[in-house]
């Protein structure tokens, strides 16, 4: 029997439940982060350290997801990484010391590269088994996850600052919500490759963190750094671009953050009619070009409005392309699939310190410069990327 339109819908809500998960589940604890900052007495290095650990321990789990991917396949690495999300919250709120908050984050880290791995793997097998696209709304699930995480946490802080209560009612919350999607998600994951096979590979691509990858999948990473460094650094310096460079009041330099957060999460809630229209090699290539070349221009142009321009070009241009490069890494298997995202945690860990450097060394303008040509060596990577587009519902090979 055929997939029917609710048959879609209800795959599609199962899946987005996950994206929506993880955006919850992090906005829950890092919403309490004042409250742990008091709570252990941090200073400023301490609570940076923290925020870090949490990426590493995401980037360095690549090689285990790997491994995880093939032996579980994505619907029960995704199930079994949520739950160890949803311990972290309890944990956290139990947690004597400083060093153990670590150990945690570091812990949260690695299940949030697996689930981030596993849920991107969902959503490719969810457009491929009904041949609609999809990826760009699930994105934007997370965006609205992160939303629900900060709006509980804002309730439950008026009624208790107790974060054992907090943390509780979030892990009840979430574990309702993996309850529910837990039947609807895809079991169909591809096989994995014989023991000869996995030799052969082993031959052909050397030793190491790459072993398993072929030059695509490197290609792929290499693209998706380069957007995580474009996203993340609007994130960290919009704002203080804004007050350093263009004189933008205290008022005004909070919304180069905002402009960029509701460009890219409109753009991912109508992006998919996006790519079904003109199909995801297009989009990642006109998108990324968009956001280097509008950024460029406001930056040669300088002043705060112009500023602000650049930032909705950004996030206008960026909101398609991480969905896309998910499901042509997912297209490659597993071991693509992981690669891509430890890549692309590495271009958020990286990309901010990057442009500090920059910054340090001749001003934010040159900073943001570079973020522009990272926007449009996205690109450039995309012509090399072989793409698996959908017309009329079903899905043909393009070449790069």
């Amino acid at each position: 029997m055929l997939p029917t339109l609710g048959d879609f819908r209800r795959d599609q809500l199962a899946t987005a439940a996950l994206f929506f998960f993880l955006g919850f589940q992090y906005a829950t604890w890092a919403s309490r982060l004042p409250a742990l900052k008091s709570r252990f007495g941090l200073g400023e290095t301490q609570l940076g350290l923290l925020l870090m650990i949490c990426g590493v321990g995401a980037a360095v789990a690549f090689p285990l997801i790997a491994h995880l991917m093939r032996r579980l396949g994505s619907r029960r690495l995704a199930l079994w990484s949520a739950l160890g999300l949803v311990a972290v919250l309890p944990a956290l709120s139990a947690a004597g010391g400083y060093p153990l908050v670590l150990l945690v984050i570091f812990l949260d880290g690695v299940a949030v590269g697996c689930l981030n791995v596993a849920m991107n793997a969902q959503g490719a097998a969810l457009e491929s088994r009904h041949g609609r696209a999809a990826m760009a709304q699930l994105h934007a699930s997370f965006s609205a996850g992160s939303l629900g995480g900060a709006l509980l946490a804002s309730g439950m802080n008026t009624v208790t600052h107790s974060l054992t209560a907090h943390f509780t009612v979030a892990a009840v919350l979430s574990v309702l919500l993996l309850a529910g999607a837990r039947t609807r998600l895809s079991a169909d994951d591809p096989a994995a490759p014989g023991p000869g096979e996995e030799q052969a590979a082993q031959r052909k691509k050397g030793p190491g963190i790459l072993n398993g990858a072929s030059r695509a999948a490197v290609v792929l990473g290499c693209a998706m750094v380069f957007g995580t460094v474009t996203e993340g650094a609007m994130n960290d310096w919009s704002a203080l671009y804004l007050t350093e460079e263009t004189g933008a009041s205290g008022q005004l330099a909070p919304l180069g953050i905002a402009v960029v957060s509701v460009m890219m999460v409109l753009a991912r809630l109508v992006g998919d009619g996006w790519r079904n229209r003109w199909g995801d090699a297009r989009m990642v290539r006109v998108g990324s070009t968009v956001a280097g070349t509008g950024l460029a221009l406001a930056l040669l142009t300088g002043g705060t409005w112009p500023a602000l321009i650049g930032f909705a070009c950004v996030g206008l241009g960026m909101a398609t392309v991480t969905p896309c490069l998910y499901v042509a890494a997912a297209a490659q298997g597993p071991n693509a699939l992981a690669l891509v995202a430890a890549m692309g945690t590495t271009g958020l860990l990286a990309g901010p310190a990057l442009i500090g450097f920059v910054a340090g060394y001749a001003d934010l303008t040159v900073g943001m410069a570079v973020v522009a040509a990272s926007a449009v060596l996205v690109a450039v990577c995309a012509r090399w990327i072989s793409w698996t587009e959908r017309t009329s519902g079903a899905s043909v090979a393009s070449g790069a």
